[in-house]
């Protein structure tokens, strides 16, 4: 398990966003040398949307090579670092089957698993802007069920390309970055699972009372 890059983007805007401010920090580049994770994300990392994309519980981004290998193959071109806007390209780990709460250490930065990406119109318009085949894009990505996890910030450090990620806590219970991705989206049998994890963004509980 280790850290392949960091990647940081600033906002600008853009004529595919149209839901609100035309503006994001959907283009993401490598940042050469360290980059410091700080209690508000990665140092020099814009967000767009503050509100939807940048709470507590969504600090830090994380996408798998293994998983732009799959996007790769199925958009017939290379998809790599960053493209998914994520902070945190990794590689040796199965992002989606990482439980949430578990608490990593990558790099000097401890993070905790919290939550999961959920594609928005503004992620396919960018797919589209970067090149790629952008139709139906939300329920492609939603049915491929590999969504990369979001982290908060528990501890500020440094981190770089190369830098190992070791997992220092797992929760007691088994619901992973897959399961809670399916049932904010297609599964919603599965919301009174939920019950069991701690440190949920609030509405996600309020869905689970609506089921019991």
């Amino acid at each position: 398990m280790q850290v392949v890059s960091i990647n940081a983007g600033k906002a600008k805007q853009v004529a595919y966003r149209t839901a609100g401010e035309p503006i994001t920090a959907s283009e993401k580049l490598p940042i050469e040398g360290g980059a410091w994770i700080g209690a508000d994300g990665v140092v020099g990392d814009d967000s767009g949307d503050r509100r939807n994309h940048h709470d507590e519980w969504m600090k830090v981004y994380a996408y798998s090579i293994e998983d732009y290998d799959y996007w790769s193959s199925e958009l017939g071109a290379p998809v790599g670092p960053g493209q998914f806007s994520e902070n945190l390209t990794t590689s040796g780990v199965d992002l989606n089957a990482a439980l949430i709460g578990e608490v990593w250490r990558v790099g000097g930065a401890l993070l905790q698993i919290s939550h999961v990406r959920i594609p928005c119109q503004t992620f396919k318009g960018w797919m589209g802007a970067s090149g790629y085949d952008e139709t139906a894009w939300v329920k492609r990505f939603t049915a491929a069920g590999r969504p990369g996890p979001y982290f908060r910030v528990l501890e500020e450090g440094e981190a770089r390309a190369g830098d190992l990620i070791t997992v220092e806590e797992r929760p007691s219970h088994d619901v992973s970055v897959a399961e809670l991705f399916r049932a904010l989206t297609t599964e919603r049998a599965l919301l009174p699972r939920l019950a069991q994890v701690e440190g949920l963004k609030p509405w996600i509980y309020d869905e689970v009372r609506k089921v019991l």
